[in-house]
């Protein structure tokens, strides 16, 4: 069974550019978390993850230390589910910039990192 968080809206001072860490801007975070099908037959949230603890750690990882890249948040907001949630067994992160300034204009960057639990 697979957990999707879409278009959770957070605010950091990430970037390449000193710019970017300074002034700070706001992400788009996408998240399929995969767990067992248990809670699809109890219907008790004691057996799946509660989402809202998994939003709080995605706003814990965009309020801590600084990251240049988009693979850097999306690899430590990935290992931080797997290690902070034993029930599951892979996680896809996808982290949108929407506000980044290109010339040709786009829509958004983004970086998708995908971890497995061995």
């Amino acid at each position: 069974m697979t957990i999707e968080l879409y278009g959770l809206v957070v605010f950091g001072r990430h970037g390449y550019l000193e710019e970017e860490r300074r002034r700070g801007q706001r992400f788009l975070v996408d998240l399929w978390v995969d767990v067992d099908e248990s809670a699809s037959v109890s219907d008790r949230i004691e057996d799946t993850v509660d989402y809202r603890r998994i939003a709080g750690l995605v706003r814990d990882v965009f309020a801590g230390p600084e990251h240049l890249l988009l693979e850097g948040l999306a690899g430590t907001v990935a290992d931080g589910i797997l290690e902070r949630f034993a029930e599951v067994s892979r996680v896809r992160v996808r982290i949108r910039k929407p506000d980044v300034v290109l010339d040709p204009p786009v829509e958004y960057a983004a970086v998708v990192v995908e971890r497995f639990r061995p």
